[in-house]
């Protein structure tokens, strides 16, 4: 997909924003945060599964948006969910969350650590407690 003219991705993130993330994926086992492109981002083993950054769209107000990876029937029910999810354009299973003052930071919780189970080693997510597939 291509970006939308007069897109901009830029680093304006609330600091509050990042210390909720990164005290999400320093729970989770050998992931790590770095400066990404913009932004910052949460990998494991070289994987991002996490990325916060702000979007500038031309005429619009700013956006703080956390990128993520989703599967199965939580990726089609997030792709149809509407506000705040919407499908990010690149990567069959890449989503976007608009982070803002009414953020559920349980529900962040969760889609973070769905998404680190996409791109962790098997190994990693049996040390996570998270309920038995059904």
């Amino acid at each position: 997909m291509a970006k939308p003219k007069g897109r901009a991705y830029v680093d304006d993130v609330p600091e509050e924003y990042e210390d909720r993330l990164r005290a999400i994926g320093e729970s989770l086992p050998e992931a790590y945060e770095e400066r990404a492109w913009v932004g910052v981002r949460w990998r494991v083993r070289k994987q991002t599964f996490a990325q916060l950054l702000a979007i500038d769209d031309e005429g619009e107000p700013r956006r703080v948006v956390l990128t993520f990876r989703s599967q199965g029937e939580e990726l089609e029910v997030l792709k149809n969910a509407g506000h705040p999810f919407f499908l990010l354009g690149w990567g069959r299973d890449a989503m976007g969350m608009v982070i803002d003052d009414d953020t559920d930071w349980d529900e962040v919780a969760e889609l973070v650590t769905e998404s680190y189970c996409t791109r962790a080693p098997k190994k990693l997510i049996a040390l996570l407690d998270r309920p038995p597939d059904p």
